[in-house]
């Protein structure tokens, strides 16, 4: 009993199939070496993130924020290279915002229930 190999059975493609099929393979080296490149990158701008710390906001901080007299901290957070800090000033609730680096008055917002 003979077996007979695919290579027997194989016809020559004609010009126009050959073409196709190295842009075909031309098409998948280039796409392969797109997704190398972005998994390249994506690797990096992680291990860039891990080696500077992810953040640009100040390590330490010594400052002294000045707050109206009679003034009662409810709440801070510290976000986004911003201090936010939510006071409470004879019934009226105020959340002021601060520089983190330079601890500026950035803004505030008043929130009044008696007007």
């Amino acid at each position: 009993m003979t077996q007979s190999t695919d290579d027997d059975n194989e016809k020559p493609l004609d010009p126009a199939q050959e073409a196709i099929v190295r842009k075909l393979k031309r098409m998948s080296l280039v796409s392969s070496l797109v997704m190398i490149g972005g998994f390249l990158v994506v690797f990096g701008v992680i291990a860039y993130r891990m080696s500077t710390g992810g953040s640009s906001a100040p390590n330490w901080i010594d400052a002294t924020v000045p707050l109206p007299a009679g003034a009662r901290v409810i709440s801070t957070t510290a976000s986004d290279g911003r201090l936010v800090v939510t006071i409470e000033v004879g019934g009226i609730t105020e959340v002021r915002f601060f520089d983190l680096k330079t601890m500026e008055s950035r803004g505030r917002v008043t929130f009044d229930a008696r007007k």
